[in-house]
C-alpha cells in the first residue's frame, strides 16, 4: 500500500509540473503578443499624429506718451492724478489689438522724485495705470528722456512696472534684467519685442550701468535678434531714431531699416520726431517681408500743431503656420488708425479718433489725408 501511494504521489507531482509550465507558456506567449500588438499600434499612432494648424494676432502699436507740464497739472485731483478720460475717446480703438505697445517717452517715475516736464522730464506713476486701463500691453522706453531722472527715475519707473504687471523693455534694471529678453506669447505666436535708443540728449549712461538704456548700435541690435530668434516666431523693433519735426524719414533710418528687416525684424515702430512719417513695406530676397512705421509721432503729449498733435494706432495682422514640423510668419496687413490730442486753453486733454475731431471741429486734418501721407512712401 505505501509503495501505491507513492507512485500516486509522484505521477500526481508530475502532472502538476507539467500543467504550471504549460500555463506559463501560454501566458509568455500572450505577453509577447501584447507588446507586440502595442508596438505596432504605437507606430500607428506616431504616423498618425503629425499636426498642422494656422493662428493669427493683432499687433497694435501707438507713439509718443509724453506728459508735459500742461498735462499733468489738467490730470491732477486732490487725490493724485487721474490721466483716464484723456484716454476714453480712444479706448475702442485700443481695445482692437491683441497686444498692443506703447512708447512710454516721459519715464514715469513718480512724485517722490518730483513731477517735471521738459527739458528733463518726470511723470506721475499713474499715467502707467491709465495706459492699462485703456489697454496698452507693454511699454517701450529706450529714448532721449530715459536718462532724465537718473539711475533713480530708470529703477523707480521699473518698480512701478512691475508692482502693475506691466512688461517693459529698452531700460533695465540689471545685466541679468536687460539679458532676459521680452518674449511674449500672443495667439499662440511668440513675439519679441527689443528696444532701442539713437542718443540720451548728452546725458552720460553711469560707467558699468550701459543696462539703463539700450543703445541704437546696429550690431548690437542684429545680435538681440539672432538671440531673441531662437525662442520666438517674429521680432517687433521699437527705435527711437530720426530727426525731431520732420515728416519725413532720414537716410540713415531708411538704411537701418532695410538692414534690420533682412536681419530679422518683421515690424519696426518708430519713435522720437513727434510727428507722422509714413509707413514702408520692404521686402526680403526670400520674397517675405517687413513692415517699417518710420515715426508714430505723439500720441498723448502737451505739443501744439505742425502735426505735432496728429498720431494714431498702428494695426498689423500676423499669421503663424505650422506644418511639417515647421512655422512660417508672415505679416498679412498693415494699417493705421489717425489721432488727434485735444486741449482747450491747456486744459480738458483728450486723445480722438481723428474722423471725430474733425467732425467737431476741433481740427482741420482729415482721416483720408493723414491715410494718404502714410503710405505715400515710395
Amino acid at each position: 500500500m505505501s509503495k501505491t501511494f507513492k507512485a500516486l504521489g509522484l505521477m500526481t507531482g508530475m502532472i502538476s509540473l507539467i500543467g504550471i509550465f504549460a500555463i506559463l507558456f501560454i501566458q509568455k506567449q500572450n505577453v509577447s503578443a501584447t507588446i507586440h500588438s502595442d508596438a505596432q499600434h504605437g507606430t500607428r499612432n506616431i504616423q498618425l499624429t503629425e499636426k498642422s494648424f494656422v493662428t493669427e494676432a493683432i499687433i497694435g502699436g501707438i507713439g509718443d506718451i509724453l506728459i508735459h507740464d500742461w498735462v499733468y497739472e489738467d490730470a491732477k485731483k486732490a487725490n493724485g492724478y487721474h490721466f483716464d478720460d484723456m484716454f476714453a475717446p480712444v479706448r475702442q480703438i485700443l481695445q482692437k489689438p491683441d497686444f498692443l505697445i506703447a512708447n512710454q517717452e516721459s519715464p514715469p517715475a513718480g512724485a517722490e522724485l518730483g513731477i517735471s516736464s521738459y527739458p528733463l522730464f518726470n511723470s506721475p506713476h499713474e499715467i502707467v495705470d491709465a495706459l492699462m486701463n485703456a489697454g496698452v500691453d507693454m511699454v517701450t522706453t529706450a529714448n532721449n528722456h530715459t536718462l532724465d531722472k537718473g539711475e533713480k527715475g530708470v529703477k523707480s519707473a521699473i518698480g512701478y512696472y512691475e508692482k502693475k504687471g506691466l512688461p517693459y523693455t529698452g531700460s533695465y534694471k540689471s545685466f541679468d534684467d536687460q539679458s532676459d529678453l521680452r518674449i511674449m506669447t500672443v495667439n499662440g505666436i511668440r513675439i519679441a519685442v527689443l528696444a532701442y535708443a539713437s542718443h540720451t540728449n548728452g546725458i552720460p549712461i553711469p560707467k558699468g550701468k550701459e543696462y539703463l538704456v539700450n543703445m541704437l548700435d546696429s550690431r548690437k541690435v542684429l545680435n538681440d535678434m539672432k538671440a531673441a530668434k531662437r525662442d520666438a516666431d517674429m521680432i517687433v523693433l521699437s527705435l527711437h531714431w530720426g530727426d525731431e519735426y520732420q515728416r519725413t524719414p532720414n537716410e540713415t533710418q531708411k538704411t537701418l531699416a532695410r538692414q534690420f528687416i533682412n536681419g530679422g525684424a518683421d515690424i519696426i515702430l518708430g519713435h522720437h520726431p513727434h510727428v507722422l512719417q509714413p509707413m514702408e513695406e520692404i521686402k526680403r530676397q526670400d520674397g517675405s517681408s517687413g513692415v517699417v512705421y518710420y515715426s508714430l509721432g505723439n500720441f498723448l503729449s502737451g505739443q501744439l500743431w505742425d502735426y505735432k498733435d496728429v498720431g494714431g494706432m498702428a494695426e498689423i495682422k500676423v499669421r503663424k503656420e505650422f506644418q511639417g514640423g515647421r512655422s512660417n510668419i508672415s505679416v498679412v496687413e498693415a494699417s493705421f488708425h489717425p489721432t488727434f490730442t485735444s486741449s482747450v486753453r491747456f486744459r480738458d486733454y483728450k486723445v480722438y479718433p481723428l474722423a471725430e475731431a474733425s467732425e467737431k471741429g476741433l481740427t482741420t486734418h482729415t482721416s483720408k489725408d493723414i491715410e494718404a501721407f502714410l503710405h505715400s512712401w515710395k
